[in-house]
């Protein structure tokens, strides 16, 4: 058994005026909807983290980038335990604040993408933890 967890970020990811938040469709490991969130290369800087991975998710670049005294945790289905020779993921949140421009999103993890009002997102969001991290980033997001 694997007692390791894989250390990344989670992002939610807005763009101002009006308030919108960005939700990919997740289609690797599990379907539902979800925010950009990926794991730290090796030494890699949380904050490096969060650019790479909006930029492979999305194709977007952060203008505003902030992070949260919000971590977490999640165990892996045993699968992706195998896959990954890890026990879950251990993630810290973040946000970043794009412009609205074209998405490219990462056929290999998601299928579709939609920008949200807040009440919508939260609805949409399939995981309580993500919804959590939501309604913190929500109250500075403003």
């Amino acid at each position: 058994m694997h007692k390791k967890y894989r250390r990344g970020i989670f992002c939610v990811t807005c763009s101002k005026k009006p308030l919108r938040y960005l939700l990919l469709q997740r289609k690797l490991h599990w379907k539902g909807w979800e925010f950009p969130k990926g794991g730290s290369l090796a030494r890699e800087k949380p904050e490096n983290t969060v650019k790479r991975e909006l930029f492979e998710e999305t194709g977007l670049r952060a203008v505003n980038i902030k992070q949260f005294p919000v971590r977490g945790s999640f165990a892996y289905d045993k699968k992706t335990q195998a896959e990954w020779k890890v026990k879950g993921f251990k993630y810290s949140l973040f946000s970043a604040e794009v412009k609205k421009g074209k998405i490219k999103i990462s056929k290999k993890e998601h299928d579709k993408f939609k920008w949200c009002s807040y009440q919508q997102a939260l609805k949409l969001l399939s995981w309580p933890d993500q919804r959590k991290c939501l309604k913190t980033a929500n109250k500075t997001a403003s």
